[in-house]
Order: C-alpha cells, then sequence, then structure tokens
C-alpha cells in the first residue's frame, strides 16, 4: 500500500460521509449489534439504496462484493490503483475488498480511518488468519485507548503498534510519537493509515522487538497492547498476540523494563494478561515485577479458568470446530495447552492494567513510592483515564490532622438495616464516577465524610465528631486518620488546596 494513495482516499472516503457517525446512523442499532455478533445481514438490508456510502459500507464492513458501477462511483478513479496497491480485488463485473477500512471516531470527536485485515469470521464463515494477520480495531484497542492518559506531552511511544490504532490517538496529543511492531505486514499497514489520517509527519513507524528499537530514547508517555496470549510459545505464532516468550514473560519484561524508557514524571500504561499461579497471590506475584522508580497502579479487571481461557484463543485462531477447525486437531491443541498450564501451576489467567508513573529523578520532596493493586471486576466509567489521573493525584497527598479535604461531588450514601430499627446496620459510601468504587463505613467515618466541605481540618472535624458521639478526640482521631487517608487514595475525599 503506497502512502501516495492515502490522500485521494481520504478524499474518497469523505465525499461518501463515510464516517463513524453517518455509517452508524445509516446500519442503526439493529444492524450495528449484528455486526458485533458477526452476522451482516441485517446490515446488508440497511445498504441497499446503490448510494456511495452504502456500497463504501457493504465493501468493507459486511466484506460483500458490489457492481463494479457503484464502486467506481464511490471511489471515482481509484478501483484500479486501490486493486494493484491489495485493498481491493476486482473482477469484470464486481468489486471485492481484500483489506478493511473502517471510519473511527474518538472520544475527542475526531473521525479517523483504519485500515487492517478483513474480519475473520462473518457469516459463519470458517475463520483463518495467517501469522502476520494485521488485527484491526477490537475492544482490546479501544479498551487501552480508554486507559490512556490524554493530557499533552512531548513524546510518545506506540510500543506493538499493529495497525497503529495507539499511535493514531496518540499523535492527537504528542509532539512526536515512535510506533514499533515486528510484524513488517503491521508496520506497512500502520504507515498508510498515518498517511491516510494526515499525521505522518508527528508519527515515525520503526521495525523492532519490544524496547530494541528505541534503545537509549525516554518518552513521556508509552501505551501498550503487548501480545500477552499465555500460551507454551510452541507451535505457529500469530504475532499480532503471540509474544514468541512463554506465560506472562513479555508482560513481566515490558513492566521491569519499561522505567528505562521514561522520562521524569512519564507513564507507562499496559493492557495485559498475567499468570495466577496456584501457591502465590495475584498481586503479590505482580508486585515483584514492580520498579521502586515508580509508582504503580495494577488493577485486575477479570479472571479466566485455564480452560475457559483456552477455547477462548483457540476460538480467535479459527481452530474451534465451529468456525471450521478439525475437530481432532482442536482437541490435541486444547489438551497439550491445558497440559501445558497445569503443568506451570496456572490457577487462572488475570487481565487489567498495569499503569507505572517514574518518579523524579533526585527530587527532596518525592513521596515514598506508591505500588496500589486492585482487584476491580466490576463496572467502571469510560473512559477510564482520568480516573488513573486522579490516582496519581491522590497518592501525592499526605493526610495529616491539619489537611483539609473535601467530599468528593458524586459520593453517595447508602444505608441498610431492619425496618423500623433506629439506627443502620450499614452504610456504604460509593462513587457515581471512575471506577466506581464502594466502601463500608463505620458512624464516625460517615459523619466525618458529611462534613467534609474544605472549611475545616480533619482534625478538627475528627474531634467534632468525638464529641457528638462522647467518645475521647485524641483516640477517634489516631484510630481513623489512616481511615481518611485511605480513602483520599480511594477517590472519596480531594484534598483542598
Amino acid at each position: 500500500m503506497h502512502p501516495d494513495l492515502a490522500a485521494p482516499l481520504r478524499d474518497a472516503l469523505l465525499r461518501a460521509d463515510y464516517v463513524h457517525d453517518a455509517v452508524g446512523e445509516l446500519l442503526g442499532e439493529e444492524a450495528h449489534r449484528a455486526l458485533q455478533r458477526n452476522e451482516t445481514l441485517p446490515g446488508m438490508r440497511r445498504t441497499a439504496d446503490g448510494s456511495p456510502l452504502a456500497t463504501l459500507v457493504r465493501l468493507f464492513l459486511l466484506q460483500r462484493p458490489v457492481s463494479a458501477e457503484a464502486a467506481e462511483r464511490a471511489l471515482p478513479d481509484l478501483v484500479d490503483r486501490l486493486a494493484a496497491a491489495g485493498l481491493l480485488e476486482r473482477s469484470v463485473s464486481e468489486v471485492a475488498a481484500r483489506m478493511d477500512v473502517r471510519p473511527y471516531g474518538t472520544a475527542e470527536g475526531e473521525d479517523l480511518w483504519v485500515v487492517s485485515d478483513l474480519t475473520p469470521g462473518l457469516d459463519g464463515t470458517a475463520t483463518t488468519v495467517g501469522p502476520d494477520h494485521v488485527l484491526g480495531i477490537s475492544s482490546a484497542s479501544t479498551s487501552l485507548a480508554q486507559l490512556t492518559l490524554r493530557e499533552e506531552v512531548g513524546s510518545a511511544l506506540d510500543l506493538g503498534t499493529g495497525c497503529g490504532v495507539q499511535a493514531l490517538h496518540l499523535a492527537a496529543h504528542a509532539g512526536r510519537v515512535v510506533a514499533t511492531d515486528v510484524n513488517r505486514r503491521a508496520l506497512d499497514v500502520a504507515r498508510f493509515n498515518m498517511a491516510l489520517n494526515e499525521v505522518e509527519d508527528r508519527v515515525e513507524v520503526r521495525d523492532g522487538s519490544f524496547f530494541g528499537a528505541v534503545a537509549g530514547e525516554r518518552f513521556d508517555l508509552i501505551a501498550t497492547n503487548p501480545p500477552f496470549v499465555i500460551s507454551p510459545a510452541t507451535g505457529e505464532r500469530l504475532v499480532y498476540r503471540d509474544s514468541g516468550l512463554p506465560g506472562d514473560q513479555v508482560v513481566e519484561h515490558i513492566v521491569r523494563t519499561a522505567p528505562d524508557h521514561l522520562t521524569d514524571g512519564g507513564w507507562c500504561q499496559v493492557l495485559a494478561n498475567w499468570v495466577i499461579a496456584e501457591d502465590q497471590p495475584w498481586d503479590e506475584r505482580l508486585g515483584a515485577w514492580l520498579s521502586t522508580d515508580c509508582d504503580a497502579f495494577v488493577v485486575q479487571r477479570e479472571v479466566l479458568d485455564p480452560s475457559a481461557y483456552v477455547e477462548l484463543w483457540l476460538k480467535d485462531s479459527g481452530h474451534h470446530p465451529s468456525t471450521g477447525g478439525d475437530p481432532a486437531e482442536y482437541v490435541r491443541r486444547y489438551d497439550t495447552w491445558l497440559s501445558w498450564l497445569g503443568d506451570q501451576g496456572v490457577a487462572g489467567i488475570g487481565f487489567g492494567w498495569i499503569n507505572l508513573r517514574k518518579h523524579a529523578a533526585g527530587s527532596a520532596t518525592q513521596a515514598p513510592t506508591t505500588h496500589d493493586l486492585l482487584e476491580w471486576p466490576y463496572e467502571v466509567e469510560k473512559p477510564i483515564a482520568p480516573a488513573v489521573a486522579e490516582w496519581a493525584e491522590t497518592t501525592a497527598a499526605a493526610v495529616t490532622t491539619e489537611t483539609r479535604l473535601a467530599t468528593r461531588s458524586d459520593v453517595r450514601q447508602e444505608t441498610l438495616g431492619p425496618v423500623g430499627a433506629e439506627d443502620p446496620s450499614t452504610i456504604v459510601v460509593r462513587r457515581q464516577r471512575g471506577l466506581r468504587r464502594a466502601r463500608q463505613v463505620d458512624t464516625v467515618l460517615a459523619a466525618a465524610l458529611g462534613a467534609c466541605d474544605g472549611e475545616l481540618s480533619i482534625g478538627q472535624i475528627l474531634a467534632a465528631v468525638a464529641q457528638l458521639l462522647e467518645q475521647d478526640p485524641a483516640e477517634v482521631t489516631e484510630q481513623y486518620l489512616p481511615e481518611v487517608a485511605a480513602m483520599v487514595r480511594e477517590g472519596f475525599l480531594a484534598p483542598v488546596d
């Protein structure tokens, strides 16, 4: 795919209004949901008017052939050139897509387009992907995009860029971006995507494994969705998901090495899988990877048992019989993979986020290193990046009796108890934003939260609550100040000034 084709293709896509919102309106909710299930018939019923927009939706999203005449109307003077470049395939009367060209709308309202390999498995057809398959927009890529901080930075690294989704996001708020991968086809596609979205002047696409392509360089922000599938690393390798390293060594390598490539105050944000061992808590195991040079916020979002994990990825690669795989080969691979996980003492596989923030070198005022590892499988606000930034702010806050605090506006209190009881048996405070954390509190903490409006210090508030409850103020302050500090770290309370 020659970058010279990017500008005329972009112009044609704009003329046809082939953008995220227009495509969504054309398909409607029902057809869009069906397409998410890999079913195209409802979409075909919505795209029968022969307009350029409908033609492009059929061609690229529904992966259906269109007439040569319709293709020429939608892509004037481009069909033959795109066929020669490998994006289309033309016969005498029809044109079919060989690559996916997908409109993509960012949270900031920017219209982008992402080229990748075709979506496998539409309408129940056999799923077959090659070792150098270039994955398009996926749930993993959108999750990482929602996790990544969006403050303006001087430099950013998209480690394992694939088709370049993260690099496109980073280009909107980084002075320069480096995007790396080992898949040559992915690098070609990523370069084309940068040109298609007019950010090629800010994004440098490099061939290289892990941090090898950026040796000696440091970045303000690193975002990576590495090939994290936990497997024996034997047999054929699907580069977009398999690192070539056994187990979760690729994630460990990134977590241990990233601090050497971060500027002071720089962030590394990783979407990853990790092993949950039979003989060690997950947070203890991951905690051993973390550097004292970085604060860390690790959130385990989901846990799969070994058999469910193997089934998931065998279906992804097309080996399950329901996706066209050979039944005997499926059983052999399933057994081999599951046996290996058992031999390695793997009790489960965790999925989640790893956020690292580099300390400023030599800072005399640097707070102690904070490593927070949290299991949180519950619903969260999206994008989640603001909650990560909020965590960084609260970890730096030292809470003393002189600290003035304000209860965040999204905190709600729930009380439970028998009908007619004078006092509730349980008090829960719950945040409505970010991670939407919840915490059970007692009468003292509930009263303190209700009084925290930034006017009085927390020492004054705890003393006043103690007097109301006829308790010793000094003892209450000593007992509850650590609890208050924890509630600051969890985001229920915010320091004033």
